[in-house]
């Protein structure tokens, strides 16, 4: 079984669409979703914003159904020149942007007691997710359509949505990260912490700047619908495998 979070019903909106013969369960105050995506079993929730609701939901998805994966899904600000709305941002690493031990010694993003900042996501998943893209892209070629621009690289979580250049500047420097939202690097520990392969992907819905609040409600959508279709061949091609 496949597990997928989101942080808001417009990232699971496509994927829901896409479950057959589901059932629902209620768990830690959470909706589960389980069916099937192309006969991949899967379970879905949507965890609500912020590290602490994504903690908790990813918990609750393996006490209760035991995923051999789980997949966080949805949309990203931007923290690169690169990247433009709607290009695919794929996590190797996550780090916590807003964790800072740093008058206890430790570096920012730094775990307390861990000496751990970055968590990698599975190989597999990540290799599986850049196929998955690169099937979409071979279609829409075909079909004579705009293909996804994608990347692979870090994503940083924190409680803020990021929406001023200062504040952008600091995790590209400290970070090096790619993509900035809030859920990632907490269900990234959750699952290291109980052997759980995962993958994070997400979508450019803003820049990540002042502008933010105005790009986001305006690609939301389109950046979301992009990160579930990468998703719904994902699992088309496990069921396949």
């Amino acid at each position: 079984m496949k597990g997928i979070i989101c942080a808001m019903d417009l990232e699971m909106k496509k994927i829901r669409e896409d479950m057959k013969n589901v059932k629902e369960e209620k768990c830690a105050g959470l909706t589960f979703v389980c069916g099937t995506i192309d006969d991949t079993e899967v379970v879905a929730a949507v965890c609500g914003v912020g590290k602490v609701n994504a903690a908790i939901c990813t918990q609750a998805m393996i006490d209760r159904f035991s995923p051999d994966c789980i997949l966080n899904v949805g949309v990203a600000g931007s923290l690169s020149k690169e990247l433009n709305i709607t290009d695919i941002v794929i996590a190797g690493m996550l780090v916590q942007h807003d964790f800072d031990c740093t008058s206890l010694g430790c570096r920012p993003g730094e775990i307390y007691g861990s000496g751990q900042k970055f968590f990698i996501a599975a190989p597999s998943v990540v290799l599986n997710l850049r196929k998955a893209i690169d099937i979409i892209n071979d279609r829409r070629e075909n079909a004579g359509e705009k293909t996804l621009h994608s990347v692979e690289g870090i994503i940083a979580s924190g409680d803020q949505f990021i929406s001023s250049a200062e504040k952008k500047s600091f995790i590209t420097s400290e970070f090096d990260a790619l993509a900035c939202e809030m859920e990632g690097a907490a269900i990234a520990q959750v699952c290291v912490a109980n052997g759980v392969k995962f993958g994070v992907i997400r979508a450019i819905s803003d820049s990540a700047d002042e502008s933010s609040h105005m790009d986001f409600g305006e690609f939301c959508r389109k950046a979301a619908d992009n990160s579930a279709e990468v998703v719904k061949v994902f699992l088309s091609e496990s069921s396949e495998s």
